[in-house]
């Protein structure tokens, strides 16, 4: 593709003497340039582009888009073309360079700290079961219908949530070739802040809810809210979560044509009414909007499944998908991966097993409630968690006040520790535990389980909570497979023959 062409779909200027340059690729990594590649300088966390300027030219590189050169004298082997915001675009540019894949889909983002794979899962099924051809793009993976999309991640343990932009864009034009309708996407903050969505326009917007996470990125809260809030500028319609205590500044700085408020609380356009949480079976409640209602259960635990259903009902709602589809698929969920998972142990297991996310103080304290609202006389609630390394250290002492709230027992323990080390995360935690709190500090996360599970008590609701769907432990010397789900299993077999 020539370069007039790529720049001048994207909307961006370029010189006129680089105009017929014909490009092979773009790349944002000079280790992947060859020859008449197009090379993105990003600047990263750890790394920036711009430093690699010299080896992307070596390489074959015949167009190199940068901020600054840093005295770097590419001495003519290839054009140089200065914008203000490299990453903003790399999005404009692969969008392009894919022809605006979605052009003619509708995209529908969810955002908030927790609740955006829930929500995500849910109207795909709905839409599914009303005939729609779907795709998601998401923490769990991508789909296309009923098909797992490869992401080209070059780590097959690595977690994806909205993927970087040489990806994403490749995906959706995968999708938009195999006829998709509507796709499903989890818009992070990171994402949004590190303008990896600029070149799409949304549909529909939904808002789950705001708590605290990635300060260590943001800065606080109010960093944290204008790279969420950003979403709503890139959308037609709004769908926001009335309960969460941001809802209200969202509304104010949405900039769309329509918003529409869900509510389990209040009175809303769309409002959860006669809630009945039915413990380990799940929940049920009326949706009412104008004058129709809808009769919804839910059959998995949870009480906030709740808010997640009924946003992603209000959104198939507003595109005409009848009460009945809406009902039905709801009804017909079979779970979400990690979240609020059961671990199969057998028909006759003594103990149950929950794997779930929450890796946040909200995401941990609804967890915990939710167990509470199932747990029978006599059960306890034993609860496995850790924090992640190199992240928002200000959650530690908060999660460890809200674990000695609920639970019944504490098992402290390793989750993602990166570089720091495991048992400075455990007593950080630790120094939040209440002092007439039963607690074990356990920092190998495998150990921890089994302790949980060969210790248990008859009834026990076993917690694993910080994972979820991640099948993988990341330490100071790498990412290591590890999936709590086999551990949990192969536990209860020893527990079983004791």
């Amino acid at each position: 593709m020539r370069v007039s062409e790529l720049f001048g779909r994207a909307k961006i200027e370029y010189p006129r003497e680089a105009e017929n340059i014909e490009i092979t690729d773009i790349v944002t990594d000079s280790s992947s340039v060859r020859e008449g590649s197009l090379f993105i300088c990003i600047k990263g966390l750890r790394h920036d582009g711009h430093e690699y300027i010299g080896e992307a030219v070596g390489r074959g590189a015949k167009v190199i888009v940068a901020e600054q050169v840093r005295d770097m004298d590419v001495g003519g082997a290839a054009a140089t073309i200065f914008v203000d915001n490299t990453r903003q675009v790399a999005a404009l540019l692969y969008n392009s360079w894919y022809c605006e894949p979605a052009r003619d889909m509708k995209l529908v983002a969810v955002t908030g700290t927790n609740g955006k794979t829930s929500v995500t899962y849910i109207l795909k099924k709905i839409f599914e079961r009303a005939g729609k051809r779907c795709g998601l793009i998401g923490t769990v993976g991508c789909f296309c219908a009923n098909r797992r999309l490869d992401t080209g991640n070059r780590n097959p343990l690595a977690n994806m949530t909205t993927p970087d932009p040489e990806e994403l864009y490749r995906l959706l034009a995968v999708m938009r070739d195999a006829g998709t309708e509507f796709v499903f996407i989890e818009a992070t903050s990171h994402a949004l802040a590190l303008s990896k969505l600029d070149a799409l326009r949304f549909d529909t917007a939904v808002f789950t809810n705001l708590t605290q996470d990635h300060l260590d990125f943001h800065g606080d809260m109010e960093g944290y809210f204008a790279s969420k809030s950003k979403l709503f500028r890139l959308c037609r319609r709004a769908v926001i979560n009335l309960d969460d205590l941001w809802a209200e500044r969202f509304i104010e700085s949405a900039r769309c044509d329509e918003i529409y408020t869900v509510s389990a609380e209040q009175k809303a356009d769309f409002y959860a009414e006669n809630v009945k949480i039915c413990g380990a079976e799940g929940s049920e409640y009326t949706l009412s909007f104008g004058d129709e209602k809808i009769d919804i259960s839910v059959p998995i635990c949870g009480r906030f499944f709740v808010n997640n259903s009924a946003e992603a009902a209000a959104v198939a709602r507003l595109y005409g998908i009848s009460t009945e589809d809406i009902r039905d698929a709801i009804f017909s969920l079979e779970g979400v991966d990690g979240r609020m998972e059961r671990v199969e142990l057998g028909e006759s297991a003594e103990i149950s097993v929950f794997i779930d996310y929450a890796h946040t103080p909200d995401a941990l304290e609804k967890l915990l409630r939710s167990a509470r609202d199932f747990r029978g006389d006599g059960q306890r609630i034993v609860l496995l968690f850790g924090c992640g390394g190199d992240r928002d250290r200000t959650k530690r002492r908060e999660m460890a006040h809200i674990a000695s709230r609920f639970a019944d027992f504490v098992i402290v323990t390793s989750d993602n520790s990166r570089s720091e080390s495991p048992e400075g995360i455990i007593s950080e935690i630790l120094s939040g535990i209440d002092k007439e709190m039963e607690y074990a500090a356990i920092p190998d996360r495998a150990e921890a389980i089994e302790f949980a599970i060969s210790n248990a008590r008859a009834g026990d609701i076993i917690l694993l909570a910080g994972k979820g769907h991640e099948r993988y432990e990341i330490d100071r010397w790498g990412k290591h497979p590890f999936d709590e789900r086999e551990i949990a299993r192969a536990a209860y077999g020893k527990y079983k023959a004791r």
